[in-house]
């Protein structure tokens, strides 16, 4: 017989439910940065031994995140924004194949002019208007910058009042020197999201010229930006040192056999 009482229907009534709701399908908007300085060298090389720079990672990040991307949910679509001086359309339209990447990066030159200014304003204006087209498809819409300037801090005019979508940024960067300043860059660029941004938004940088620390940070932006936790709060990738060091312990625990004093 089971001994315990029956709940109340105020009890019941209390208990915390989660209604079943469904993620909407993204439109994502790239913006590469085609400032000179996205013609860096970075650490890693090609098989010819070529360095990789930061433009032609960027682009294997981005077919990196695509696919990805895809493989999650394949209602997910793309289109691709450059920033020179000024942000302009490499392919306008927003489509879920990989091909209109690699059509859009056959677009893609470096804006030689575009040093000592970046000005975002007109991006987040066309992001806002394409936001309003996802809206009414059921959809959300959000920009990942690519930024590649070292000491020129991006520009923008914007209400705080309109978030119609959500930015994160990827910020690759020089070591601070004499003639930089990424920390200020950096903090302009925090600014930005935190103004235009609807969701929760990311932004991670690296100084390094790492190519797989430019992967991984792709990696993080693949979450849904409706079911994200906080950034300070992400624990992953989890240090695969630290996890060996852990196994370790609990291995040597585990071969500490006691011994009887009888």
């Amino acid at each position: 017989m089971d001994g315990r009482e029956p709940q109340s229907s105020t009890a019941a009534a209390a208990r915390y439910t989660l209604p079943p709701s469904r993620l909407a399908s993204e439109d994502i908007l790239f913006c590469i940065d085609v400032d000179p300085e996205s013609l860096v060298e970075m650490k890693n090389t090609s098989v010819s031994g070529r360095p990789f720079t930061r433009l032609e990672s960027i682009k294997q990040a981005i077919l990196l995140f695509i696919n990805a991307k895809l493989a999650i949910n394949p209602d997910h679509r793309f289109a691709y924004f450059a920033l020179g001086k000024s942000p302009f359309w490499l392919k306008k339209e927003f489509s879920s194949d990989v091909d209109s990447a690699l059509a859009a990066f056959r677009g893609i030159t470096v804006d030689s002019s575009s040093a000592g200014h970046a000005d975002l304003t007109h991006l987040f204006r066309v992001a806002n208007h394409e936001a309003k087209k996802s809206r009414a498809q059921n959809r959300i819409l959000r920009v990942i910058l690519l930024y590649c300037r070292s000491s020129v801090a991006p520009q923008h005019q914007w209400p705080a009042t309109q978030k119609l979508f959500t930015l994160d940024v990827i910020y690759l960067h020089d070591k601070p020197g004499p003639d930089n300043c990424p920390q200020k860059v950096y903090d302009g660029l925090v600014d930005a999201l935190e103004q235009v941004s609807e969701y929760e938004a990311y932004i991670f940088e690296s100084g390094q010229g790492l190519t797989r620390v430019l992967f991984r940070h792709m990696c993080l932006l693949l979450s849904h930006p409706q079911q994200r936790c906080v950034q300070d709060d992400i624990d992953i990738p989890k240090s695969l040192t630290k996890k060996s060091l852990a196994v370790d312990l609990v291995t040597a625990d585990q071969e500490c056999v006691p011994v009887s004093s009888q």
